[in-house]
């Protein structure tokens, strides 16, 4: 369908919704249109965007993520969000999801350049014409989502409040009292999905004091091993270097709680709160002092039962996550070019801008995936609250 800035985005999208109701009895607060006719027709719908192969290859991924797609199109946001101010980029994204799963416009390409449009408005480092890197859009994207919708109001701070100390606490209490804070600022229904809670561990050398920080994240960055071209890595390597205890020397040491002063120190990061769907991005772009180089070694990645539980509290027990799309840079830095593949009932499909076909399983696996998605398969609603 065309991207013209006078379509109706609420119209579409309402249209939608009653086509998902009225033919397949589902109720608005619940639907899952993955198990409707709609889920099964996408094979025919296509992403353009000019020389955008980045937003394409990120839409289709998040095209593919059931739960925010449901939320979309059905427009869940518009109950939830506090502000007053209309969502702009919510409805543009929006808008293009309906264009994607709409079985009944004639059409085969979706042109995503409203959107875009609005998007560019929001972030304007995006605008131009140089290479843009996936990853960072998929940031920017879902940041300002977020904000759009978020259910909490926003409160300025005046200054800068105290530092609060949980010695005396268990790391579950402290992390769970950390998550609570997170959440009377950022509450949305991307938050629900993508954010979950980073733990890093510092153990002084000279006191043996521990302590603990918690960050919000939505997504990983893993490092690569290094290797030679022709030897490959696995995901679990990658997860493994990731969150191996690393040194800090005084000059790059926070300063220690008892000690009062830099100390040189361990540092270990491990996954506090696991969310619903986890990105996983393979940093393959090195930036050094005069350059920036691409790592093009291949890393092997489990399909499904993906176990991250290893990576987070003592004792949490398996962690299992699905793959359901990867988006794949090829080239080189200064000349690459992004696809997708999407896994949906039917099976995976090759999305390269204006071409979509079917790709096998063991076709999936090569040296250009660059972002993974994976959802969470053995946990129930996550409790936010």
């Amino acid at each position: 369908m065309p991207g013209d800035s006078g379509v109706n985005t609420e119209g579409s999208c309402e249209a939608l919704c009653r086509t998902l109701v009225s033919q397949n009895g589902l109720q608005r607060e619940t639907a899952d249109i993955s198990q409707s006719v709609l889920y099964t027709s996408l094979m025919g719908l296509l992403l353009v965007a000019d020389d955008k192969c980045f937003l394409n290859a990120v839409v289709q991924c998040l095209s593919h993520t059931r739960s925010l797609r449901d939320y979309c199109l059905l427009m869940s946001y518009k109950d939830e969000k506090f502000s007053k101010e209309e969502a702009k980029l919510m409805a543009a994204f929006s808008q293009v999801l309906s264009g994607l799963w709409d079985v009944n416009d004639g059409d085969a390409v979706v042109n995503p350049q409203r959107f875009y449009s609005v998007f560019k408005e929001a972030v304007p480092h995006f605008s131009g014409y140089s290479q843009q890197d996936a990853q960072e859009f998929l940031r920017f994207l879902l940041d300002k989502l977020h904000t759009e919708i978020n259910r909490r109001p926003y409160v300025r701070r005046t200054e800068k409040e105290p530092q609060q100390k949980f010695a005396r606490f268990r790391i579950s209490e402290e992390a769970a009292a950390m998550w609570k804070k997170h959440l009377e600022r950022d509450d949305s229904g991307i938050d629900d999905l993508f954010s979950g809670q980073l733990r890093s561990s510092l153990h002084c050398s000279v006191c043996s004091h521990y302590s603990n920080t918690f960050d919000v994240f939505c997504d990983l960055s893993l490092p690569i091993p290094k290797r030679s071209s022709a030897g490959g890595v696995t995901l679990r390597e990658c997860l493994e270097l990731f969150s191996q205890e690393e040194k800090l020397d005084k000059e790059n040491s926070p300063m220690c709680e008892r000690c009062n002063r830099h100390t040189e120190c361990t540092k270990r990061l491990s996954i506090q709160r696991f969310p619903q769907v986890i990105v996983i991005h393979l940093n393959r772009f090195t930036t050094s002092r005069w350059s920036i180089s691409k790592s093009t070694v291949y890393v092997s990645f489990p399909l499904a039962d993906l176990d991250l539980g290893r990576y987070g509290p003592v004792d949490c027990g398996p962690v299992l996550y699905n793959l359901y799309a990867i988006c794949n840079h090829a080239g080189t830095v200064n000349m690459g070019h992004y696809t997708a593949c999407c896994s949906d009932q039917n099976g995976w499909c090759f999305y390269n801008d204006s071409c979509v076909s079917p790709v096998s399983e063991h076709q999936l696996q090569t040296n250009q995936a660059y972002v993974l998605f994976y959802q969470r398969s053995n946990s129930t609603t996550a409790v936010r609250k």
